[in-house]
């Protein structure tokens, strides 16, 4: 049987605050009949405004939602009220799934494993064409090698005329559209971001570095334009971040600027198999588009990972990692001289549950800075500190026997952070950013799960 979530966990997988609101009315007995739960799913039937009950389920291995009613949100209100009643242990546990939950259990099955079967195919299909694409790829590396020069020379003369005047923020404008009709989309990206940097007064420095990151990378993709002859960093450095060779320098620098890796590539690559704990995530929107980061670490290997789904505005997000949990698991990274974001490849059996192995201050710098060196343009990193505490309100910082760490701005005052630790030493899940760590989790005395 898989250790109930709390109910933190549960109000983390909402898509919004009203859905975390209307979940909670809904989740007394009264409001629920037939209700069960097994090692593999909880299920029951919701009483709602017509004459037939809504039928909410959940594959607990995933997870995974399905429910009757006409809600375009994911998971709704019901799939929610559902789990925190059985959070609260109000569904009593039942020999065998029910049978439509056990139709729909299978199904998803025989779907995972048709479409675990045609990745296969197209997988062997692209490595059987010979240099089908290679014409057009090779317009490409033209196209971008040319975007790139421009910027690097429109950078030189930003250096030279001063910052004094870089206050308008549609000042970009121009150079994001050619850098995407050079086809360097996550250039463009980056800069079409840049507006938010005048909104400090710290503003100069922040362009500037962010000016000389920009600069680094079309110096790193002229240089490394040529095919790479020597091979891939062999095995892992200190902390579980793999060492950099040419070749995956070069694949960071591609993928920074733009140059994407299918979900299939990176299934063919590296395949990493631990006890990975789900750390917590975050949801950014730029552009109508809404950005979730999922972080992970390995129990046993230490490493790193950064699970990302995509979805516009309104739009259901994948809900498949629950924040707190740890599921025994294959990850397949994307390459890269700093392999960090990742895909989940396959599932095994249940994980044990409790907080993550965390470390010092001390000895998570040092890993931080081991990942910048293979990827100086990393702006985020997960951590797990071991033995902090928050060191009050003014100053904000995470404080332990090695010193302490800033909070990001965004942060603002932790208060719940604060409650939780009363003074006491916590395990607590971050985000490292250069400017300051985003609390993501953190387990009270008693080993439970708080979202921060």
């Amino acid at each position: 049987m898989i250790e109930r979530w709390n109910r933190d966990q549960v109000l983390a997988l909402a898509p919004d605050a009203s859905s975390q609101k209307a979940a909670g009315t809904i989740s007394s007995p009264g409001k629920w009949s037939g209700t069960g739960v097994t090692a593999d799913a909880v299920w029951g039937e919701c009483a709602g405004s017509g004459s037939k009950p809504y039928r909410a389920c959940v594959d607990l291995s995933e997870p995974a939602y399905r429910c009757t009613c006409p809600s375009r949100k994911f998971p709704c209100k019901h799939a929610l009220g559902l789990l925190l009643l059985w959070s609260a242990d109000g569904v009593p546990v039942a020999e065998e799934v029910a049978d439509w939950v056990g139709e729909w259990l299978d199904g998803r099955r025989d779907r995972a494993a048709r479409t675990a079967e045609a990745g296969a195919t197209r997988a062997v299909r692209s490595a059987e064409a010979p240099f089908a694409d290679g014409r057009r790829a090779a317009l490409r590396e033209q196209r971008v090698s040319a975007g790139l020069s421009d910027l690097e020379r429109w950078l030189a003369d930003q250096v030279r005329q001063g910052l004094a005047g870089s206050r308008r923020h549609d000042q970009w404008d121009d150079l994001v559209k050619r850098l995407i009709d050079a086809q360097a989309p996550a250039v463009a990206g980056s800069l079409s971001r840049l507006p938010a940097v005048l909104d400090g007064d710290d503003w100069p420095a922040r362009l500037l570095s962010e000016y000389a990151l920009l600069h680094l990378l079309c110096v790193a993709h002229r240089n490394l334009a040529a095919p790479a002859s020597s091979p891939a960093g062999a095995g892992d450095g200190p902390g579980g971040v793999p060492e950099a060779g040419p070749a995956r320098l070069r694949e960071r620098v591609r993928d920074r600027v733009g140059f994407s890796v299918t979900k299939e590539e990176a299934l063919a690559g590296e395949v990493v198999r631990d006890l990975w704990d789900v750390l917590g995530r975050r949801d950014e929107e730029h552009d109508r588009l809404i950005a979730r980061r999922v972080w992970l670490r390995g129990r046993q290997t230490g490493r790193a990972a950064l699970v990302l789904s995509f979805a516009p505005v309104g739009q259901a997000l994948d809900a498949s990692l629950v924040t707190g949990t740890t599921m025994d698991a294959d990850l397949a990274f994307y390459p890269g001289s700093t392999p960090l974001r990742a895909v989940v490849a396959a599932r095994h059996d249940a994980a044990p549950a409790g907080p993550p192995p965390g470390q010092s201050i001390e000895r998570a710098l040092d890993e931080v800075a081991e990942a910048l060196a293979g990827d100086p343009w990393l702006d985020s990193w997960p951590l797990v500190l071991e033995g902090v505490t928050p060191a009050g309100s003014g100053s904000r910082l995470l404080a332990g026997p090695s010193g302490g760490l800033p909070l990001h701005p965004s942060a603002g005052t932790p208060w719940r952070l604060v409650a939780t630790s009363g003074g006491h030493p916590l395990t607590v899940a971050a985000e490292w950013t250069p400017r300051g760590l985003r609390p993501l989790t953190t387990w009270d005395e008693k080993g439970r799960v708080i979202a921060l």
